[in-house]
């Protein structure tokens, strides 16, 4: 069941800047089907309400103190949870070099700082529903900028070949197609797009859109 079936989507906010929180509250609190209901100054206070809430998508700022976005998007969605959070990451393309550990850290997605209401909104509603938000504008520039500056993914290679079409939605993941689009630009049903989607997961061992992005620029898929 997606929140969809179940009210407003719950999203917690973590900022170490009060006028930023202030914000993004705002701008999303005015969004139909989304409700703020809490705030967090620093890392160790957002994993704790986070846990305590269970918010249906944790929007972090990477810089904060006690502990940082990344550090929190690990503790909440790592690969060692066991129930892992939803968690969005905010940063400044420019001056932030910690993308990628992020990523690696279990975010679902993450936006610049200066998103507009749109962008926001649609990255929370994504990630609240098991998907990521994959901008072609600004996810797949940064996939690219920063994949291959971390270490080597532990399976260069898929467990089991992709097929024609595995290889086709791949691509499309990576340039920040959602569902819908590939459907369309494909010829296909959306249910066969996610059967593709959760299949080509399964083969090379990721866990959502994001990795699909990062493992496809990893293996020299789509050219940077």
């Amino acid at each position: 069941m997606t929140t969809a079936d179940t009210g407003a989507i719950k999203v917690m906010v973590a900022d170490d800047q009060e006028i930023a929180r202030t914000g993004l509250r705002m701008i999303l609190d005015a969004q139909p089907g989304i409700e703020v209901i809490a705030e967090a100054g620093d890392g160790l206070r957002a994993v704790e309400l986070a846990r305590r809430l269970r918010p249906d998508v944790c929007l972090f700022d990477i810089r904060m103190p006690r502990c940082d976005g990344i550090e929190a998007t690990a503790r909440l969605a790592g690969p060692d949870v066991a129930d892992p959070m939803a968690v969005v990451v905010i940063t400044t393309f420019d001056l932030d070099e910690y993308v990628y550990a992020a990523l690696r850290a279990g975010a679902r997605g993450f936006l610049l700082k200066d998103a507009g209401p749109d962008l926001l909104s649609q990255a929370v509603r994504a990630a609240a529903n098991g998907d990521a938000l994959i901008a072609p504008s600004i996810t797949a520039r940064l996939l690219a900028a920063f994949a291959g500056t971390g270490p080597a993914p532990p399976q260069a290679q898929p467990i089991e070949a992709l097929t024609d079409r595995e290889e086709q939605i791949l691509l499309a993941v990576a340039r920040g197609r959602t569902n819908n689009e590939i459907a369309d630009e494909l010829h296909i049903s959306l249910s066969t797009v996610k059967s593709h989607v959760a299949s080509l997961m399964t083969k090379i061992g990721v866990r959502n859109r994001v990795e699909v992005a990062m493992w496809a620029f990893e293996t020299k898929r789509v050219a940077r």
